[in-house]
C-alpha cells in the first residue's frame, strides 16, 4: 500500500514515540547519579534502574553515557544566567553573586561541575560542552554587564570582562565547590563591594 503525497503522514505510536516524562525521568536520573558515582562509574544500567524504566529507553534517546552527559551540559549552556538590569555595577555584581550561589549551592551541582571538570582534562568533548556551559554563558553575561558599566562611566573604556568574571565569581567558585564551605553572613556583600572596588581601582 503506497501513501499519496497529499494524504497526512501516520502518527507514530507505541515504541516509536519518545515519551516526554520518560526523558525528563533520565535526565533527572544521570544528574543524581553523577553526583552518587561520578562519570567514570556512572552506568545506562544505573541510570535506568533510578529511573525506573528499561535501558532500551534510555538507547533510544542516546547511543552512550557521553552522548547523555553531553546533552543536558549543553541544555544548561542554552538556559544560561540571566544579565541583571539594577541600573549599577555594584548591583549587578551583587545580582550575579546571588545567582550564582543559588546554583553552585545545589548538592548535585556541587558534586557533578567538579567531577566533569576532571573528565574533561581526559576527553575533549566534554571539555568543549563544559566550556559552553560553565564559561561561556557566564563571559557573555559578565560581558553584558561591563558593557553597561562602561555606558554609564563607573567602569573605564577598554574593561576586561573576563578579568571581571574572574574577580566576580573566582572567590565564590573556590568558596562553594573546592572548599566546600558555608558562606557566613554578609559574605555576597562583602564580596560585591571587593569586586567593584577591584574593578573601579
Amino acid at each position: 500500500m503506497t501513501t499519496s503525497p497529499g494524504s497526512p503522514r501516520r502518527t507514530p505510536a507505541g515504541a516509536a514515540v519518545l515519551r516526554e516524562e520518560v526523558t525528563d525521568a533520565i535526565r533527572a536520573a544521570v544528574f543524581e547519579e553523577l553526583a552518587a558515582v561520578g562519570f567514570a562509574r556512572m552506568s545506562i544500567e544505573g541510570i535506568a534502574r533510578r529511573a525506573g524504566v528499561g535501558k532500551t529507553a534510555v538507547y533510544r534517546r542516546w547511543k552512550s553515557k557521553l552522548s547523555l552527559v553531553l546533552d543536558l551540559v549543553g541544555a544548561v549552556a542554552v538556559q544560561g544566567l540571566p544579565a541583571p538590569r539594577t541600573g549599577s555595577l555594584h548591583g549587578d555584581v551583587r545580582a550575579l553573586l546571588e545567582l550564582a550561589a543559588h546554583a553552585l549551592r545545589h548538592p548535585v551541582a556541587s558534586q557533578v561541575i567538579p567531577d566533569l571538570l576532571v573528565e574533561a582534562q581526559r576527553n575533549p568533548e566534554i571539555a568543549d560542552a563544559i566550556k559552553a556551559a560553565l564559561l561561556d554563558g557566564q563571559q557573555g553575561v559578565v560581558a553584558q554587564v561591563v558593557r553597561e558599566a562602561v555606558a554609564r562611566r563607573e567602569l573605564p573604556e577598554g574593561a576586561d570582562p573576563d578579568r571581571a568574571l574572574d574577580l566576580v565569581v573566582g572567590p565564590l567558585y573556590w568558596r562553594l565547590v573546592v572548599v566546600r564551605g558555608e558562606l557566613p553572613p554578609g559574605y555576597l556583600d562583602d564580596l560585591a563591594r571587593s569586586a567593584v572596588a577591584a574593578l573601579t581601582a
